[in-house]
């Protein structure tokens, strides 16, 4: 049985815009200054300049050739820049470090909770640090359950209570405090064949 998700992310690259509409998404009036600064006069604090419009945080192994490749797609007819890992990571730097900026320079991350996005430790590395830019930086989060429940991630339940249970002592409690902060913002429920 094939999976039809183009529609649905069509339609939730257009909310992702019409819900988000300071992502300034046409190319032209975009500013990309790595790692610079801006201060505007009206503000007393500095603000970052956002290299890109949107970080999503999966797990490959669930989304990479299907439902990713078509939310990426989705974003493309958009003009909403997305970071992509296979694109915009250059060739013998840090997996690590570039990543980690690459969210904080975000105005959006897009969490998609997948059945093993608890399996990896750097999935949850990626969400302590998109809930800590959500906290310090304003920054947008939109989860979306693909294929899990809502509850599932939110209680840590089946397999994501599994992967917690293996995971470093020192890293568990803000895996933890990461999946509860994130299960509980509004998202979107995606499935196969649904569309919105």
């Amino acid at each position: 049985m094939a999976r039809s998700f183009a529609p649905s992310l069509l339609v939730l690259a257009t909310l992702i815009a019409l819900v988000f509409p300071q992502l300034g998404l046409f190319a032209a009036t975009l500013t990309h200054s790595e790692g610079q600064e801006n201060v505007d006069t009206s503000l007393s604090t500095p603000t970052l300049t956002h290299e890109y419009d949107v970080f999503v945080s999966f797990r490959g192994e669930d989304t990479r050739t299907n439902f990713k490749a078509y939310l990426l797609a989705a974003f493309d007819r958009k003009r909403i820049r997305a970071y992509r890992d296979d694109k915009d990571l250059p060739r013998g730097r840090e997996i690590g470090p570039e990543l980690l900026k690459a969210i904080e320079t975000s105005r959006i991350a897009v969490v998609v909770f997948s059945k093993n996005y608890a399996t990896s430790s750097w999935c949850l590395d990626e969400l302590v640090k998109i809930m800590e830019c959500k906290r310090l930086l304003n920054q947008s989060v939109m989860p979306i359950f693909y294929e899990v429940s809502q509850s599932v991630v939110l209680e840590q339940k089946e397999i994501f209570a599994e992967a917690l249970l293996n995971g470093p002592i020192d890293k568990v409690n803000n895996w933890r405090t990461a999946l509860k902060e994130a299960a509980n913002l509004e998202g979107f429920h995606l499935e196969p064949d649904r569309v919105f």
